[in-house]
């Protein structure tokens, strides 16, 4: 969802980067961009084993999460990424199924959805981070979108933007595409194991409507 169908990952690195000072820890923006994907508590963790020396407490998890979303709904509303609806469309007139599989665990998810990109998300072929325990970069959650769409790996396509999501579609065994839409080098998203990289979603577009 967020670098891919919507331009939020800015936002995301602002509030990750200045809610994590409220409890002695640090996160630069690079680093929330190579840890996109990641769970929100996986997140905590790994900063809280870096900083603290030990894994933090499901009550540690939840206030720094909720400090962390604070600092983020104070921002503007991301924008719908370009390309994305035009991906969408293309991919529906070829008959495809569109399975979402996201970190997130926004509440406001669907309707969020419904609004910018009517009639193309299902609640059935949604994975979201409810849904897993083992998220990006572990398989689980594409696994779980395979499960959901009755396919094999063989027959699916990830479209991805970030490293750990492209490392789970590669370990799901699914045909990996990579949209270089943050300020990583496209090195980063290959080595992760994407099977193409492409500067954008427009590109991405491109690529299914032809």
């Amino acid at each position: 969802m967020d670098g891919v169908l919507f331009d939020s990952m800015p936002n995301h690195a602002y509030a990750w980067s200045h809610a994590m000072t409220e409890y002695g820890l640090q996160m630069t923006p690079e680093e929330v961009y190579m840890n996109e994907g990641r769970t929100g508590s996986s997140t905590i963790n790994l900063l809280a084993q870096r900083f603290w020396g030990r894994d933090a407490t499901e009550e540690e998890k939840q206030l720094i999460y909720e400090a962390k979303s604070r600092v983020f709904n104070t921002l503007p509303e991301a924008k719908p990424m370009p390309g994305a609806l035009e991906t969408l469309q293309a991919v529906k007139a070829k008959g495809l199924q569109i399975v979402l599989v996201t970190g997130s665990a926004q509440t406001s998810l669907l309707e969020r959805l419904e609004r910018h990109y009517p009639g193309f998300f299902r609640p059935d072929l949604m994975v979201t981070g409810f849904d897993v325990k083992l998220g990006k970069p572990y398989p689980e959650p594409y696994l779980k979108g395979l499960r959901k769409a009755g396919i094999r790996p063989e027959e699916g396509i990830v479209v991805e933007n970030a490293p750990l999501g492209v490392q789970a579609g590669h370990a799901a065994g699914i045909f990996t595409i990579a949209a270089n839409t943050g300020p990583l080098k496209d090195e980063v998203l290959k080595n992760a194991g994407a099977d193409i990289v492409l500067p954008g979603m427009r590109d991405v577009a491109k690529f299914f409507s032809d």
